[in-house]
């Protein structure tokens, strides 16, 4: 029970004591205020959104540069040329350039593929997208749209692409198989994986072709195809099958 002084009768004392007793009720309706958490308290912190993925279990390369190798040698040893005719590249085909960098495959996909045909051109890297937004606005190419993607996801629309085309990139990529499994959704009926790298250790900005299986077929993909292009590189082909749960999927150790 809270003492509350009787009011005094006399005028000399009324005020005072009326604000007394005003003062008392204002510290009875502070004390029912939530006290303010201490400094340093712990909180629950939320759990973070979407699925988990392990991840690899082997070095994951830095990126160092916009492009692999300068354009001109690339174009004297027909590299541009022979892949796109490998993947069948035509007209009306939509294809994602992930990891598009300065656009050395942006820029030779958009005429293959045509006004009919749309190509992605998909980074994480802000500066590279508007670098490249600008050579593409100056080469003229209209069929292409750009994409600000994360490690783990390449952030295309469902079902948008009939070739996702990943250029000696992989190794760089933080989070694999978040992104691989992504893709199932990204990829139409019949779409396709391909994926161009150095036979080397993915240290050496590189991934061996074991490996390289290994890990896509964890994440539900079945190889196709394998191409060995000049300078030790090659070109795989992966299709989709059966898109595992992400807690069952199971890192690859490298050679």
């Amino acid at each position: 029970m809270t003492f509350r002084p009787p009011l005094p009768t006399s005028g000399a004392m009324r005020v005072p004591a009326l604000l007394f007793a005003l003062l008392l009720g204002a510290c009875e309706l502070s004390s029912a205020q939530p006290v303010p958490e201490p400094a340093g308290a712990s909180r629950v912190e939320k759990a973070p959104i979407g699925p988990v993925f392990p991840a690899p279990d082997r070095p994951v390369a830095d990126i160092v540069s916009a492009a692999w190798s300068d354009e001109q040698s690339r174009d004297n040893e027909g590299e541009a040329e022979r892949v796109l005719r490998l993947l069948g590249v035509k007209p009306g085909l939509s294809i994602a350039d992930i990891g598009a960098g300065s656009g050395y495959y942006t820029s030779r996909l958009a005429p293959a593929v045509g006004k009919d045909g749309l190509v992605y051109a998909n980074d994480i890297i802000p500066d590279y997208l508007a670098r490249l937004r600008r050579r593409m606005a100056t080469e003229g190419h209209e069929n292409v749209r750009f994409v600000l993607g994360d490690a783990g996801n390449a952030n295309l629309p469902p079902q948008s692409v009939d070739v996702a085309l990943l250029v000696h990139m992989y190794h760089e990529i933080a989070d694999p198989f978040g992104l691989l499994w992504h893709l199932h959704e990204d990829l139409k009926p019949g779409g396709r994986v391909a994926i161009l790298d150095a036979n080397r250790p993915t240290a050496r900005h590189g991934t061996p072709p074991a490996l390289l299986k290994c890990e896509l077929e964890a994440v539900g993909y079945r190889q196709l195809e394998v191409h060995r292009l000049s300078n030790g590189s090659y070109l795989a082909l992966f299709e989709p099958t059966a898109r595992p749960e992400p807690g069952a999927i199971r890192p690859c150790r490298a050679p």
